[in-house]
C-alpha cells in the first residue's frame, strides 16, 4: 500500500509533462525577488548599522546585537516552510506567503529607522551612551521591531526558496541558482549605489538632523520599489511552473503534512546534520565582516558615508561575477561539492589581503581585495546552494528549505554578533585599529578552512536514499 501511494498517478504525470520548463528570462525574473532582498540587506546591515554605530554613537556590540535579532528568529523558517507545504494562501502554496511577508518587512524597516532616531535622542539627552530608562526602552523596542522584521523576512524568503525547488529540475538547478543569486548581488550593488547617491552629501561627521532627513527618504523610497520588484518576480510563476502537486506523494493529503512528520523526514539522514553544520560554519565565516566593513572603511581609511556604503558594491560585483560564471562554467566541470570547497579556500586567502590593505592604508588594495573576495564567495555560494536544493525532499520541500534557512539565518545572526563582539574585544586588546579588525578577519579565514572538513563528509546520494525510506515509513505509519 505504501508503494501505491509513492507512485505518481498517470494524470499527474501528464500534468507534469505539460508544465513549462524554466527559460533563462524566467530565471532572471525570479531573480528580481533576490535582488529586492539584496537591496534591503544594504539598508538594514549597511546603512542602519553605520547610523547606529557612527551616527548615534551606539556601541558596536549593542548595535550588532540589535540588528542580529532579525536572524535569531530563524527557527520560524522551518514553521513557515512547513506551512507553505501544507496550507496554501490564495490557492497557492508559496506565492501568498512571499507577498504578505514582503509587504510586512518593508513597512517594519521604516519603523526601525524611526526607533533608531528616538534611541539617538535618548543618547543625546544622557550626554553619551548609558543604560538610562529611555535608552534601554528604545533599544528594546528596536530589537522587537527587528524580530518582527526577521519573522516577515522568513515568511517570504523560505517559501520563495521552496518555490525554486518546485519549479526546477535537478539538471537546471545550478543555472537557476547562478542566475537567481547573481540577482541578489545585483541588488546589493544597486542598493549600495542608490544609497551612496542618496547619502552623497553626508560626511562622516554630519549632524543628526541632516542624517535623519536623508535616511528617512532612503527608507521611504527604496522599500516601495522592493515591493514592486517582489510582485513582478513572482505573480503567475507558481501557477504556470510549479511541479509540487505532481512530485509530492502527500499532496492530496495535506492535512497529514504535520510539522512533526516533516521533521521525521528531515532528521532521517545523518547527512542533514553534516550539511547543516557545514552551512552554519561557512556562513558565519563568510559574514562576520558584514557589520564591521563600513566602520573599517570609516575608522581605518577615513572614508565618508557614501564611500563606505559603496564598498558593498565592490564585493557585490565580485560575487556577481563569481555567481554568474560558476553555475554555467565551474559547477558543470568540477561538480557542486568541489566548487563549494574551492570557494572556501579562496575566501580564506582573501581575508589576508583585506588585513594587508589596512596595514598599508591603501583603499585601492581594499577595494581590489573585496572584488576577489566576492568572486570567491560566488564560488562557495553557488556550490553550497545547489547542494542545498538537491538535499531537499519534494514532499516536504518547504520544511527542508526552512531547515537550511535556519542554519544560514542562525549563522548570520551569530556572525553579526561575533563581528561586533570580536571587534570590541580587539579594540580592548590592541591599540592598533588594524589589529582589532584583523582579529575578525583572521577568525573568518580559520572558519572557512574548518567548513571544508565538514563539506568533505557530505554525501547527496546517501541523503536521497534515507529520505525516500523515511517518506515511505511515514506513509506506512499513517495507513496502519
Amino acid at each position: 500500500m505504501a508503494t501505491e501511494h509513492l507512485s505518481t498517478p498517470r494524470s499527474d504525470l501528464g500534468n507534469a509533462d505539460r508544465r513549462s520548463k524554466l527559460g533563462l528570462l524566467t530565471m532572471f525574473r525570479l531573480g528580481l525577488f533576490q535582488m529586492s532582498l539584496g537591496i534591503m540587506s544594504i539598508l538594514m546591515l549597511g546603512v542602519l548599522n553605520r547610523v547606529l554605530i557612527d551616527g548615534l554613537a551606539v556601541p558596536a556590540v549593542i548595535a550588532a546585537g540589535a540588528i542580529a535579532m532579525h536572524q535569531f528568529v530563524a527557527p520560524a523558517r522551518v514553521w513557515f516552510g512547513q506551512m507553505s507545504d501544507a496550507k496554501p494562501l490564495f490557492g497557492l502554496h508559496r506565492s501568498g506567503y512571499i507577498w504578505l511577508g514582503s509587504i510586512a518587512f518593508t513597512l517594519i524597516s521604516y519603523l526601525a529607522v524611526q526607533a533608531s532616531w528616538q534611541l539617538g535622542a535618548g543618547i543625546e539627552t544622557a550626554g553619551g551612551w548609558a543604560w538610562t530608562g529611555q535608552i534601554a526602552g528604545w533599544t528594546g523596542f528596536l530589537a522587537i521591531l527587528l524580530i518582527l522584521y526577521g519573522l516577515a523576512l522568513s515568511a517570504s524568503s523560505t517559501p520563495f526558496a521552496a518555490l525554486l525547488v518546485d519549479v526546477s529540475d535537478e539538471e537546471d538547478r545550478s543555472r537557476l541558482v547562478g542566475v537567481v543569486w547573481s540577482m541578489l548581488m545585483v541588488g546589493i550593488v544597486i542598493g549600495a549605489i542608490l544609497s551612496g547617491e542618496l547619502l552623497q552629501q553626508l560626511e562622516a561627521d554630519a549632524p543628526i538632523a541632516a542624517l535623519q532627513t536623508s535616511i528617512d527618504r532612503l527608507f521611504s523610497v527604496v522599500p516601495t520599489i522592493v515591493v514592486g520588484l517582489v510582485l513582478l518576480a513572482t505573480v503567475g510563476i507558481e501557477k504556470r511552473y510549479s511541479r509540487f502537486a505532481t512530485r509530492s506523494t502527500l499532496v492530496d493529503r495535506e492535512d497529514k503534512i504535520t510539522l512533526g512528520r516533516a521533521l521525521r523526514v528531515l532528521t532521517a539522514s545523518r547527512q542533514t546534520g553534516l550539511f547543516f553544520t557545514f552551512l552554519l560554519i561557512m556562513t558565519i565565516s563568510l559574514f562576520m565582516q558584514e557589520p564591521i566593513l563600513e566602520p573599517y572603511g570609516g575608522q581605518v581609511f577615513g572614508m565618508s558615508y557614501a564611500e563606505t556604503t559603496r564598498l558593498n558594491a565592490f564585493w557585490g560585483t565580485g560575487t556577481l561575477v563569481g555567481l554568474s560564471s560558476t553555475g554555467f562554467l565551474i559547477v558543470p566541470r568540477l561538480g557542486k561539492q568541489r566548487t563549494a570547497a574551492l570557494g572556501c579556500w579562496l575566501v580564506a586567502g582573501c581575508f589576508a589581503l583585506i588585513i594587508l590593505s589596512g596595514f598599508t592604508e591603501n583603499p585601492v588594495l581594499l577595494r581590489g581585495a573585496l572584488v576577489v573576495f566576492g568572486v570567491a564567495s560566488g564560488f562557495t555560494t553557488t556550490g553550497a546552494i545547489s547542494m542545498m536544493l538537491d538535499l531537499t525532499a519534494a514532499e516536504t520541500a518547504g520544511t527542508f528549505i526552512g531547515a537550511w534557512g535556519l542554519s544560514q539565518a542562525l549563522a548570520r545572526a551569530i556572525a553579526t554578533v561575533m563581528g561586533g563582539t570580536v571587534l570590541t574585544l580587539g579594540k580592548q586588546l590592541f591599540n592598533h585599529l588594524v589589529l582589532a579588525y584583523g582579529l575578525v578577519f583572521g577568525l573568518q579565514a580559520i572558519g572557512m578552512i574548518l567548513a571544508v572538513s565538514f563539506l568533505r563528509r557530505v554525501n547527496v546520494q546517501e541523503f536521497q536514499e534515507n529520505s525516500r525510506q523515511a517518506i515511505a515509513t511515514v506513509l506506512e505509519s499513517e495507513l496502519d
